[in-house]
C-alpha cells in the first residue's frame, strides 16, 4: 500500500478488503479474527483511503459492503483523523463531497454521517469546499443531491449546532443565516423527506436561538401552522416537538397565537399516529411549567381531560401487556435486571432524593398523558374533577372482559390526581379506597398491579385514619390486601405490591409494630419464592420496615422469622457475587434498627465486611491474585455497613474492631483518590468510629485528620461536595473525643471552613451546617487558637448557625462559642447583632448548664457595652429576636 501524490488504490489491497468486508457483515462470521485483521490493515498508513474509495466509487460492490467500509472510515477518523497526513486527509473529504448526491439512500446517509465526524473534529473553517458543496446541492432541484445535502445538514444540526452558528474566516455572514432560508424554503417542498429534515434542522436551534432564527421567528411560527397539518406524521410530529421547545425556552414567542396552539395541540393529542400524539401530549406539563396565564388553559380542560383519560388505557402494543403474562417461575434473565445504584452514606438534612418510581420504565403516551394529568392536578387542584370524576365512575362501572383496559386507566387516573387534587378527594376517599381493595383480587394482573399503587398514593390518608375505628379497620384491609398481592404468582404484581408496601411502611412508621408478625412471614415468603429482580424490592421492603419501626423489632419471636432466610442467604451468596448488594443494604438498615440486639449476628457480618474490603483493594492492584475483578460497589456497600453496625451495636462494637484490620483498611479508603463514593462512605465511617471507639483510631488519628482535612480544601469542592461534607462532619466527632489533640491540624481546618461559610449561598445546605458545627467543635476544644481569628468568620458562622436545627451537636457549637467569647470578647464586638440572632434562633437550650453560659455570654455584653451602645445594638434587632432573648434575662 505505498503512498503517491494523487492517491489509487491497489488491485490486491481493495480486493482484501471487500473481502473482509463481506465477511464482516455475514451473520456466521467469526468477529475476533475479523477483528486481528482489522487491526492489521490498520496500520497501513492509506487504509482510511482504500475505505473511502470503497465507499464513494466500489459500483462493483454491494451497497452493504460500501457501507460498512463507511462506517468503519467513520469510526476510524474519530481517533485518527487528526494525525493523518494533510494528503490523505484531503483526498478522504474530497472523495466524501460527491457521495452527498450518491444514487443509493444508504450511501448518501453514511457520507452525510462521516461529514457529520469531521465537523465535529475541525468545525467548517478548515473545510470551505463543504458549505459551497451542502448550498449547491440544496439549489440543485435534484431530489437524490437535495436530499444528501439536507441529511448531513440536519445531523450537523443534532450533533453540532453551535458550528454553524459562529463567524467563519473568508465568510461573510455565519452559515446558519445564509442556510436559513433554504430551510424556511424546503418546509413548503413536495417531499415529506426534505420537509422532515428541514424542519428537525431548525427545531435543533430551539435552545440555541441565534440572532438569525430570533429574526426570522414570524416566518418560522407561519411555516410551523403550515406543516401542523402534514400528511407525514413525522413531520406533525416534529412540529408538535417544536412547540413544546418553543414554550419551554421562550413562551413569549406564543403568547399571540396561545389560543390557536393549544386548540391545535388538543387535537393532534388524539392524532392517529402514537407518537405524534405522545410529542402533543407532553405540551401540557410544559405549559404549566412555563408559568403562562393559566386562564388561557382552563377553558380547554373539559376537553383536555377526556382525551387524556382515553390515552391512559393500555396501547394494544404495549410491551407490558405480553410481560404481564410473565408467571413467577420464570427466572430472570441478567438484561431483566436494572442497574441498581447504591448511594454513599451521606451525613446531614438534604441528601434525600425523591425517586417516586413509576412502575415500568418506557416512555409512552399512556405515561405521559398520566403524568399530564398529574401536572394539571397540581396546577388546577380540584376544578379537574367535575370534568374527570363523572368519567372515571363511568369506566369503573363496567363489568366485562372487553374493558378491562378502560377500567385500569381509571384507577391509574385516580392515582395520578391523589397529590394534586386531594382536598377535593378528601370527603369521598373512605369510599374510593374501600372501591379499590377489591381489585387488589381482580382477575387482570394489570389491574391488581396498579390498584397497588394508586392505594399507596393514598397511604397517607389511610395511615391517619388508623385513630377511629373505621379507619383502623380499612388500613387492616389495606395492610392485608398488600401483603396477599406481595405473594402474588405475577411478577409485575408482586413488584408492584411490594414498592406500594413500601411507601405504606415510610408513612405508617411505628404504627405498623402491631402487624409484625404477618408482614414479616409474608415478606420472608416472598423471599422464599421471588426470582432475582424482585428479590431486591423485598430486600427493598424488608430495610423500609426496619427504619420505620426500629428497635420495636427487636423481639426473637420476630427475629425468629425474618433472620434465618437472610443468613441463608448470605451464606449462598460469595463475596464477588453483586447480589449481595441489596443484602448488604437491607442488613445495614436492621443493624441500625435492632441496636445492640444484633449483636448476636454482628461478627461473622463485620468480618466478612473486612474480607470483602480487603479482596476489592487487592483486586484494584492485582484482580489476578485477588481472583476478582475490582468493583468499588463491594467496598461502598461494606462501608456503609459497617457504619449501620457501629450506629446500631454502639461501643458494643469495639472488641470487633480491636481485633481486625479495619483502622488501616479504612485510611486506605480514605484516601482513595479515584472514587469520591468510597471516600464518601469511608468518612461517615470514620465519624461513626469516632463516636462509639475512637481509642482504636488513635494510633493513626494524625493521618486521618489529615486526610479529612485535605478533602475541604480542593477547587473541586462542589463536585465532591458529599465527601467534604462527610469528612467536616468526622472532624468535628473525632475533636469532641480527642479535644486538645486536633490542635495540630485546627488551623488548616478553620481555614478551610472559613470561605465555605463565606460562600454559603452557592453551597449545599448541608455542608454549611456540618461546617458551622465542626468550626464550634474545635473552638469548643482549642478555644485559644480558634479565638484569635474569630472577627474574620464570625457573621458568616453565625448566620450559618441561626439555620440549624436545635440538637446536641447545635450544643456543641454553642459551647465552642462562649468559649471563644470567654477567651477573645473583643473578637465578637462587631458581630454582635449576628450572634444575638444565632443565640435567638433557638427554641429551647436543653442542656441547663450550656442555657447558663449563653446567658452569661450575653450579660458580659451588656456589662462592657456602656453609654448606650448595649441599645444600640439591641434596636437593631427585630422584635421576635429580641422576645427570644429575654429568656436570658437581658
Amino acid at each position: 500500500m505505498a503512498a503517491t501524490a494523487s492517491w489509487q488504490p491497489q488491485e490486491e489491497g481493495f480486493n482484501s478488503i471487500c473481502a473482509l468486508l463481506q465477511h464482516q457483515i455475514s451473520p456466521s462470521s467469526d468477529k475476533s479474527q475479523i477483528w486481528q485483521q482489522l487491526q492489521h490493515f490498520s496500520h497501513f498508513p492509506d487504509f482510511n483511503n482504500y475505505l473511502v474509495f470503497i465507499l464513494a466509487r466500489a459500483e462493483g460492490q454491494s451497497v452493504e459492503v460500501r457501507q460498512a467500509a463507511g462506517l468503519l472510515l467513520k469510526n476510524n477518523l474519530r481517533t485518527a483523523f487528526n494525525s493523518m497526513t494533510p494528503a490523505y486527509q484531503l483526498y478522504i473529504k474530497s472523495e466524501l463531497l460527491p457521495c452527498l448526491g450518491a444514487a443509493d439512500r444508504h450511501i448518501r446517509s453514511t457520507a452525510g454521517t462521516i461529514i457529520t465526524v469531521l465537523v465535529q473534529l475541525g468545525g467548517v473553517s478548515g473545510w470551505p469546499e463543504l458549505l459551497q458543496a451542502l448550498a449547491n446541492c440544496l439549489e440543485s432541484n435534484n431530489l437524490n443531491h437535495m436530499e444528501g445535502a439536507m441529511d448531513a445538514l440536519s445531523k450537523i444540526c443534532e450533533d453540532v449546532p453551535q458550528v454553524l452558528d459562529s463567524d467563519v474566516p473568508g465568510l461573510v455572514e455565519r452559515p446558519i443565516n445564509l442556510f436559513l432560508p433554504k430551510l424556511f424554503q424546503f418546509f413548503q417542498s413536495p417531499h415529506a423527506s426534505l420537509r422532515k429534515l428541514s424542519l428537525g434542522s431548525v427545531n435543533q436551534y430551539i435552545m440555541l436561538m441565534p440572532a438569525a432564527l430570533f429574526a426570522s421567528m414570524d416566518q418560522y411560527l407561519q411555516g410551523l401552522f403550515v406543516l401542523a397539518h402534514d400528511s407525514a406524521a413525522e413531520v406533525r410530529k416534529l412540529v408538535c416537538a417544536a412547540f413544546v421547545q418553543l414554550i419551554e425556552v421562550n413562551p413569549s414567542f406564543l403568547e399571540p397565537h396561545l389560543r390557536n396552539v393549544i386548540e391545535y395541540m388538543l387535537q393532534v393529542n388524539k392524532d392517529s399516529d402514537d407518537e405524534v400524539a405522545l410529542e402533543a401530549c407532553e405540551f401540557w406539563s410544559a405549559y404549566c411549567d412555563a408559568q403562562l396565564p393559566l386562564e388561557n388553559l382552563r377553558e380547554f380542560l373539559p376537553r383536555l381531560i377526556p382525551v387524556l383519560l382515553s390515552n391512559m388505557a393500555y396501547a394494544e402494543d404495549d410491551e407490558s401487556l405480553a410481560e404481564a403474562e410473565e408467571d413467577e417461575s420464570l427466572p430472570d434473565r441478567d438484561q431483566d435486571l436494572k442497574p441498581r445504584f447504591h448511594s454513599s452514606r451521606f451525613h446531614g438534612s438534604d441528601n434525600a432524593e425523591d425517586d417516586d418510581d413509576d412502575i415500568v420504565n418506557i416512555w409512552n403516551l399512556r405515561k405521559c398523558s398520566a403524568a399530564g394529568l398529574d401536572v394539571l392536578s397540581n396546577v388546577f387542584g380540584d376544578e379537574i374533577l367535575p370534568t374527570m370524576m363523572p368519567i372515571v365512575q363511568a369506566k369503573l362501572s363496567t363489568t366485562d372482559d372487553e374493558t378491562w383496559k378502560e377500567r385500569e386507566a381509571a384507577v391509574l387516573a385516580l392515582g395520578a390526581v391523589a397529590e394534586g387534587c386531594i382536598s377535593g378527594l378528601y370527603p369521598h376517599l373512605s369510599e374510593i379506597v374501600t372501591f379499590i381493595i377489591p381489585l387488589l383480587d381482580d382477575k387482570f394482573p394489570l389491574i391488581r398491579s396498579i390498584s397497588c399503587w394508586t392505594l399507596s398514593r393514598f397511604s397517607r390518608f389511610v395511615v391517619q385514619g388508623i385513630g377511629h375505628q373505621k379507619g383502623s379497620e380499612q388500613f387492616d384491609k389495606v395492610l392485608r390486601g398488600l401483603l396477599r398481592r406481595i405473594l402474588d404468582t405475577n411478577k409485575r404484581v408482586q413488584e408492584a405490591a411490594c414498592s406500594a408496601f413500601a411507601t405504606l411502611e415510610e408513612e405508617a412508621a411505628e404504627k405498623l409494630a402491631p402487624h409484625l408478625e404477618i408482614i414479616l412471614q409474608h415478606l420472608m415468603c416472598a423471599f422464599g419464592k421471588y426470582q432475582r429482580r424482585n428479590l431486591r424490592i423485598v430486600y427493598d421492603a424488608i430495610a423500609t420496615l426496619a427504619d420505620a419501626v426500629g428497635e420495636k423489632l427487636n423481639q426473637p419471636t420476630y427475629l425468629d422469622i425474618l433472620m434465618p432466610p437472610l443468613i441463608a442467604k448470605w451464606q449462598q451468596l460469595s463475596n464477588s457475587d453483586k447480589d449481595i448488594f441489596p443484602l448488604l443494604e437491607c442488613f445495614t438498615s436492621i443493624a441500625q434498627a435492632l441496636g445492640t440486639g444484633f449483636s448476636q449476628f454482628a461478627e461473622p457480618v463485620f468480618q466478612r465486611c473486612i474480607n470483602i474490603i480487603q479482596t476489592q483493594q487487592l483486586a484494584k492492584i492485582d484482580p489476578a491474585s485477588a481472583g476478582v475483578q475490582y468493583d468499588k460497589e463491594f467496598i461502598v456497600c461494606s462501608l456503609d455497613l459497617l457504619s449501620g453496625l457501629a450506629e446500631g451495636l454502639g461501643s458494643g462494637i469495639e472488641s470487633l474492631v480491636a481485633q481486625s484490620s479495619l483502622r488501616d483498611l479504612l485510611l486506605q479508603c480514605c484516601m482513595d483518590d479515584d472514587a469520591p463514593d468510597v471516600r464518601q462512605s469511608a468518612f461517615a465511617l470514620l465519624g461513626d468510629l469516632a463516636r462509639v471507639c475512637p481509642v482504636h483510631l488513635h494510633p493513626r488519628l494524625s493521618d486521618f485528620l489529615n486526610v479529612a482535612a485535605k478533602q475541604l480544601n480542593t477547587s473541586k469542592l462542589k463536585e465532591t461536595v458529599s465527601v467534604a461534607n462527610n469528612a467536616c462532619w468526622a472532624i468535628g466527632e473525632l475533636a469532641v473525643k480527642v479535644h486538645q489533640e486536633v490542635s495540630p491540624i485546627v488551623m488548616t481546618v478553620i481555614s478551610c471552613l472559613v470561605p465555605i461559610l463565606q460562600h454559603a449561598e452557592e453551597l449545599n445546605k448541608s455542608l454549611i451546617e456540618n461546617s458551622a458545627i465542626t468550626l464550634g467543635r474545635l473552638a469548643w476544644v482549642c478555644p485559644e487558637i480558634v479565638s484569635l481569628h474569630m472577627e474574620h468568620f464570625m457573621q458568616s458562622w453565625c448566620t450559618a448557625l441561626s439555620m440549624i436545627r436545635d440538637d446536641i451537636e447545635k450544643e456543641d457549637a454553642f459551647r465552642g462559642l462562649c468559649a471563644m467569647v470567654r477567651a477573645n470578647p473583643s473578637g465578637a464586638l462587631s458581630s454582635l447583632v449576628y450572634m444575638c440572632k444565632a443565640i435567638a434562633s433557638w427554641h429551647e437550650i436543653r442542656s441547663e448548664d450550656l442555657h447558663n453560659e449563653v446567658c452569661q455570654v450575653l450579660h458580659g455584653y451588656k456589662q462592657m457595652l456602656r453609654n448606650g451602645a448595649w441599645e444600640q445594638c439591641m434596636s437593631a434587632l427585630e422584635p421576635p429576636v429580641k422576645d427570644k432573648l429575654s429568656k436570658y434575662q437581658v
